[in-house]
């Protein structure tokens, strides 16, 4: 009989460039591959310690002064529509859902154009053409889906959506700017939020809340918001509690983040 050792996941990181949250900062990322049989039970694990997903890549900030960048998610249980949620969900009841395999369509990518060109047009992503988008939608070896939202069959929204086994993560979302009256952003997410209620699935993973940065600010907008701060999940609490300032003895050498990393099979 044949028999394969598990073999634990290597971890790097990635050389300092700079911050697209906080000016005048530097970021780095620890990261690992995710691939293999136990892709899913890996993906799983690590979400909930903070990491998120880029197509066959897990990672999560490990800046050398910093540790402002705090993984977000929203636990179902305890999260109410606020009035401005409300009407959010009323104004935009008309369009419809549809949940398809990761496969991406030219459709897709051109939304996804106009709302970089729009929102982002200096960011990262702003050079991706239509083989990279492809990429970024179908290279996953875990259960995902990217969610559609159509107004009379005419494409208004898209959210890529890991499925783990404790809630959705909203790996990337992206929607038509001209429709601002509709906070479609925002009610891409509240839209997360029933669907995980319907699964009865507990949470709903954002991403990263970035306490200074103001492109991170609707995530405090959502009642239930946790983060992932000091090795365990906490709720939000006070904005004005959490600090951002440099200091070179805030983050833990990368061998001991590495250490305290908890895998599937339970070793660290």
């Amino acid at each position: 009989m044949r028999h394969t050792l598990p073999i634990a996941p290597q971890f790097y990181v990635t050389a300092p460039q700079p911050c697209p949250y906080l000016e005048g900062r530097m970021e780095r990322k620890l990261f690992t591959a995710l691939q293999g049989e136990n892709a899913t039970k890996l993906n799983d694990s690590l979400s909930k310690q903070g990491f998120r997903r880029s197509q066959n890549v897990l990672y999560r900030p490990s800046c050398a002064e910093c540790s402002a960048c705090m993984s977000a998610r929203i636990n179902v249980a305890n999260f109410t529509p606020t009035r401005s949620q409300r009407r959010i969900i009323k104004r935009a009841r008309h369009l419809d859902r549809r949940a398809t395999s990761p496969w991406a369509t030219e459709e897709q990518y051109d939304l996804f154009r106009t709302y970089l060109d729009s929102r982002h047009a200096t960011g990262g992503m702003a050079d991706m053409d239509m083989f990279e988008f492809a990429a970024m939608v179908e290279e996953t070896p875990i259960r995902t889906r990217l969610i559609e939202y159509t107004d009379r069959d005419a494409l208004q929204a898209v959210c890529l959506t890991d499925i783990l086994d404790d809630g959705l993560s909203m790996v990337y979302s992206f929607f038509d700017p001209a429709q601002e009256k509709l906070s479609l952003g925002t009610y891409i997410i509240l839209d997360h939020i029933r669907i995980a209620q319907d699964l009865g699935l507990p949470y709903i993973y954002l991403g990263y809340w970035v306490p200074g940065s103001p492109k991170m600010d609707y995530k405090a907008k959502f009642a239930g918001l946790e983060v992932f701060h000091a090795a365990e999940w906490t709720p939000l609490g006070t904005l004005d509690s959490y600090d951002t300032a440099l200091h070179p003895l805030r983050s833990e050498p990368i061998a001991e983040q590495v250490a305290k990393i908890r895998l599937p099979d339970g070793r660290n």
